[in-house]
């Protein structure tokens, strides 16, 4: 006899996760499946911390797959909205398709339910609202804008407890999670979509078909590359979409004291000469630590975490150019992807890390030199190298050129002795397109959260997750 599911859901990330929260307050009469290549919660951990290497991980890396996806892994910010705003500034673009009242109404929602399972209360960014505006006015002379937003810090090791404590309510409530499982495939039958095609992601030997009335794909920027697959495969609308690339910079916490204090994260965002790309900084973490993830074919990028309770004396951020690509290339995954195999290459599989000083000088950085270096490496498996080797001109000057208007500022922040590490690359698949409901050009296969190009982190991707059930919910009504 087949499997039947009401809701079947691909990933298990924040939209998932939120989506068979919702479903469960709504109608505990549904039967929900949630598919994940990756671990339960509770089993992911990252052996680099006690090797000081990265292993790759079997099945897939411990940081970019499992229960709660790479976001929460990474550091675990909530990013909120003012209430003045009359648009979204971060965070994706779940408002093109609800309307902006509505998106908040769902932040709200949502942060509700964080709060009931553990989250901080405190609200970060709130509390100085003449520091920020000065330091706003200033980055408005220099060309760049300063977003400003209220953050709910969970904090690396804080995500992990309060995940653990949704995986266990939606195992409590009947939802049935499955793990180690890839999904080969997509079963759609005349332009609708019945199922998937499973396998065991350590065997992958025998596939399973599991039908449902409703397949959601909730992938993440870490499924982005399998969901273009599909989009090719099975005809599935999509517009251009877009690649970030950019580097991981560390530098002091005394330099980033200012801006660490008022706000936690400033979102900062420019478009430096001469190409007037979109540069801006993503995932600033206070006295945080740089880290390793594993996407597909074993790509080494950098990332970024802090805890709440353990602490370096550096912060980190990225600094990223969003890259629009025009006919007739249309594959900006694979793009980014090519420059992530040349820093590997360049790294021997590692991250490869530069001091700034050494770029503006024209060399490389050598492992004796950052023994001296006044900013100590926190991660400590990035090999020292050059990376103006493969990030690309284009990509660069606009890095260096920020990072100088930047430094205008906040004093100290183009230092020769910051580190610059890379790849960082955001992966997303080419959009796909949807309607008001979520769903794409396959009649009941929808699609929520980053990989799909609708959100780009924690709480908008979460929001989208309440969201789609209440719209399954109302469909079947």
């Amino acid at each position: 006899m087949k499997k039947k599911y009401d809701i079947i859901a691909i990933g298990m990330g924040p939209g998932a996760i939120f989506m068979a929260y919702e479903m469960v307050k709504l109608n505990k009469n549904k039967k929900i499946l949630l598919i994940e290549q990756g671990k339960r919660v509770e089993e992911r951990t990252c052996p680099i911390e006690k090797t000081g290497v990265c292993v790759k991980c079997k099945p897939f890396c411990n940081i970019t797959s499992g229960f709660s996806g790479a976001g929460a892994f990474s550091d675990g910010k909530l990013s909120l909205y003012n209430e003045e705003d009359e648009d979204f500034y971060v965070g994706g673009n779940l408002h093109k398709y609800v309307g902006v009242e509505e998106t908040k109404k769902l932040i709200d929602y949502t942060d509700e339910i964080y709060l009931k399972f553990g989250a901080d209360s405190k609200l970060e960014g709130t509390e100085y609202k003449e520091e920020v505006k000065k330091i706003k006015e200033k980055a408005y002379k220099e060309g760049l804008t300063l977003i400003d937003i209220p953050i709910r810090h969970l904090g690396t090791e804080k995500a992990h407890e309060l995940y653990k404590k949704l995986e266990d309510f939606l195992e409590e409530n009947g939802v049935e999670l499955k793990f180690k499982t890839i999904v080969e495939d997509l079963i759609i039958e005349d332009g609708v979509a019945k199922g998937v095609i499973v396998t065991d992601a350590m065997k992958r030997e025998e596939k399973e078909e599991i039908y449902g009335d409703n397949i959601i794909v909730a992938v993440g920027r870490k499924g982005a590359n399998w969901l273009v697959n599909m989009c090719e495969k099975h005809d599935i609308k999509t517009e251009a979409g877009v690649v970030d690339i950019g580097i991981r910079y560390e530098l002091a916490d005394e330099v980033m004291k200012d801006i660490n204090k008022y706000m936690y994260e400033g979102k900062f965002i420019g478009r430096p000469g001469p190409f007037k790309d979109k540069v801006r900084t993503f995932c600033q973490n206070p006295s945080g630590f740089v880290s390793s993830e594993v996407y597909d074919n074993n790509l080494s990028l950098v990332n970024g975490h802090s805890y709440k309770d353990q602490k370096s004396t550096n912060t980190n951020l990225a600094i990223l150019v969003s890259h629009h690509f025009n006919y007739p290339f249309s594959k900006p995954i694979e793009y980014g992807r090519n420059i992530a195999k040349n820093l590997n290459e360049l790294g021997n599989g590692n991250i490869v890390v530069q001091r700034l000083g050494d770029i503006y000088r024209g060399k490389r950085t050598w492992e004796k030199e950052l023994e001296t270096n006044a900013i100590k490496p926190t991660l400590k498996s990035a090999v020292a190298g050059d990376i103006t080797f493969a990030l690309g001109y284009r990509t660069l000057t606009d890095i260096l050129q920020f990072i100088r208007s930047m430094d205008k500022v906040v004093e100290g922040f183009a230092n020769p002795e910051n580190l610059l590490y890379a790849p960082e690359i955001k992966f997303y698949s080419n959009q796909v397109v949807i309607d008001e409901n979520f769903e794409t050009s396959i009649k009941n296969l929808y699609s929520i959260g980053d990989g799909g190009g609708m959100t780009r982190g924690l709480m908008m991707a979460s929001a989208s997750g309440v969201k789609m059930a209440r719209i399954l919910e109302e469909k079947d009504k």
